[in-house]
């Protein structure tokens, strides 16, 4: 890892195809309606024989105004009294997934997601964080991993402080660009007087992280108003930086129908802007994770990824590759994993239901919202561990995997070794008897290595992803 990434944009354009981002292998298009409801309770039962500590996802999808880049589920109203029966429905949701955890599992990780979460009233946040609290054994001590996304045009006054006193210690702030020209383009006005407002804040309050999302690729961007909107975001010194390439796709997002595609940068214009990054994050010191983040060196996930301990999950990178992953709210996905009655590994993904009349219905009845996931074979977990060591360390222990899983590397993986022959070839990784390692030019296209070990990418061609660049 001291050895510095490489931008070789020659390569970039030649790999740059779509493909999955690899927050869970298998991907959720691999999930099926026959991983139901009773299927995750037994996964559920499962976990608490393998008695991991918890990472709790809640999702809250309202938002005031639309971002028309946003691809997220959401529910875009300025009626915020539509609040109140999300609430008290999350509320029975966490009942009723709490009653069926064992009561000494820690939640060591907590994220509140959205849409915007800080939608809700100072009442109602107050609510679903004493729910919680209720049904999950909450750390009380600090020392959680407690994060929330925020909007900074939605912060009231008083709400970073609740934020704090809940237990949040973690930031995520929205920010995508900070040109006038592009903010109106995509109906995002947002200054940096106020934006650097709540960092302050945050941080006198003793937020312990901060994180800045920005996003290439937006309509009427260049090279050089994206440098000054980075540059203004480094001067601040997060403690890490998300920079997403914008994915176009209106066909499967309605509020992206109303950007002007005549306005986008052209292919070759993202790749500066993305070379122009790379170069200013990595003068200004900050440390590049993977897969668009970005991290100061003495941030967690530098340390994490440093010290081996990195994971990769729905939520993106984490620290914390021992958790159980419960979702709450519609669309949420959990990760679990456990031992059955006769001691054999189990593992699976659930994703609740996606509108919101569904989840009510769900609900209302007394039961999970969980409508589809799958159940991970021992293939699947094998494709897992190869791909989550390659995306989080850039490098990959054959002798672990082998005495992890029971295989011979070279025997199994004979087909996907040949095609990382030709990768190899193009410098982008060197493979040996004993480890595979991503080399520099190679970070910046690590979906594409993944991609090699990924046998539903193989089998079932014509499944839309974004591209990696």
């Amino acid at each position: 890892m001291a050895e510095p990434i490489v931008f070789d944009p020659e390569l970039i354009r030649r790999y740059d195809v779509a493909g999955p981002r690899y927050t869970s292998y298998p991907t959720a298009v691999q999930f099926t309606d026959e991983y139901d409801e009773a299927a995750y309770r037994r996964q559920l039962a499962d976990s608490n024989r393998g008695g991991r500590p918890l990472s709790l996802y809640v999702h809250l999808p309202f938002c005031d105004t639309v971002c028309f880049y946003c691809a997220c589920n959401k529910i875009v109203t300025k009626n915020r009294a539509r609040a109140a029966p999300y609430v008290s429905h999350l509320v029975r949701e966490v009942e009723l997934q709490g009653g069926l955890i064992d009561a000494t599992r820690v939640v060591e990780q907590l994220h509140w997601g959205g849409g915007t979460p800080t939608f809700l009233s100072h009442d109602e946040m107050r609510t679903v964080m004493d729910a919680t609290r209720r049904h999950f054994r909450l750390r009380d001590d600090d020392g959680g991993q407690y994060s929330i996304e925020v909007d900074p045009r939605e912060i009231r006054a008083g709400t970073l402080p609740l934020l704090r006193e809940l237990g949040f210690n973690r930031l995520s702030m929205g920010v995508q660009d900070f040109d006038p020209a592009v903010q109106k383009a995509v109906n995002r006005l947002q200054s940096p007087e106020l934006t650097f407002a709540v960092l302050g804040e945050a941080r006198a309050l003793g937020f312990r992280s901060v994180n800045m999302d920005l996003i290439y690729g937006l309509p009427l961007q260049t090279v050089d108003s994206f440098a000054r909107t980075l540059a203004a975001v480094i001067a601040a010194a997060p403690d890490r930086l998300s920079i997403f390439n914008y994915a176009h796709l209106p066909k499967m997002f309605k509020t992206q129908r109303q950007i002007d595609e005549s306005q986008l940068p052209s292919a070759q214009t993202r790749l500066d802007i993305l070379q122009r990054t790379n170069e200013m994050l990595i003068a200004a010191g900050y440390v590049y994770i993977g897969m668009d983040h970005f991290a100061r060196p003495d941030d967690e996930l530098a340390v994490a990824q440093a010290q081996g301990t990195l994971y990769r999950n729905f939520q993106g990178y984490s620290t914390h590759a021992d958790c159980d992953l419960i979702g709450l709210g519609i669309t949420s996905i959990g990760a679990i994993q456990g031992r059955d009655a006769a001691g054999r590994v189990t593992a699976g993904y659930a994703q609740n239901v996606k509108t919101i009349d569904e989840y009510y219905a769900r609900i209302d009845a007394g039961r999970l919202a969980v409508f589809r996931g799958i159940a991970l074979s021992d293939d699947d977990r094998l494709r897992r561990d190869v791909i989550v060591a390659l995306i989080c360390h850039f490098a990959l222990d054959v002798q672990a995997i082998e005495q992890a899983h029971g295989i011979v590397f070279g025997e199994y993986f004979a087909a996907e070794l040949q095609a990382l022959a030709a990768l190899a070839a193009d410098g982008l990784v060197r493979v040996d008897a004993r480890r595979i390692t991503v080399l520099p030019p190679g970070r910046f296209l690590i979906r594409n290595i993944c991609m090699v070990f990924d046998r539903y990418l193989r089998e079932r061609q014509g499944q839309r992803f974004s591209r990696v660049i």
